[in-house]
């Protein structure tokens, strides 16, 4: 353990002996609760700035790195959402008016992500945290679902084509 501490404070101090372009950079050193050496170019209450010489002559790299391309990336989650059932112009048999939905998220149902079911253009109940859903006394005809994915702040990240259905009730009325 004791060498690896010093090998990393050679290594900081060798970092900061090495000739650099330090115009207006400040260092700032101070121990952290293990007692290791911390330099960062931002203070810290009880940090004490270090002095940073600059050479008198400037010094080149030895590689041209121009052409890399250090700027970080942001991973984009490219979300697929289907209706698996019902399928598109089922017709569904149900007296009670009930309908199952299920749908599938690709690649994968992150955590914080939600899912809300819209029928026939209104959302239906709360969002929820899987792709499964109980359509309870849905009125006979035709009816259009789509699934909406929400991040954690509730903004819509993907949503699914929309699927028709027909329910089919047995009616109360009597042919005359």
């Amino acid at each position: 353990m004791h060498i690896l501490r010093a090998f990393i404070f050679l290594l900081l101090v060798a970092s900061l002996l090495t000739p650099v372009y330090a115009t207006s950079a400040k260092v700032y050193v101070w121990r952290n609760e293990a007692g290791v050496l911390v330099f960062s170019d931002s203070p810290k209450p009880g940090a004490e700035e270090v002095e940073v010489k600059t050479p008198n002559e400037a010094v080149s790299p030895s590689l041209n790195t121009s052409i890399l391309d250090i700027k970080p990336k942001k991973i984009e989650d490219n979300f697929e959402v289907e209706i698996v059932r019902p399928t598109n112009n089922s017709t569904i048999r149900d007296n009670t008016g009930s309908v199952h939905v299920s749908g599938r998220i690709k690649p994968v149902f992150k955590q914080g992500l939600s899912i809300q079911l819209h029928i026939d253009d209104v959302p239906y109940k709360k969002p929820q945290t899987h792709s499964m859903f109980a359509l309870r006394d849905i009125e006979r005809g035709e009816h259009q679902i789509k699934l909406v994915l929400l991040n954690d702040k509730g903004k819509v990240i993907a949503s699914s084509k929309p699927v028709t259905f027909y329910m089919h009730r047995a009616s109360v009325n009597k042919a005359k």
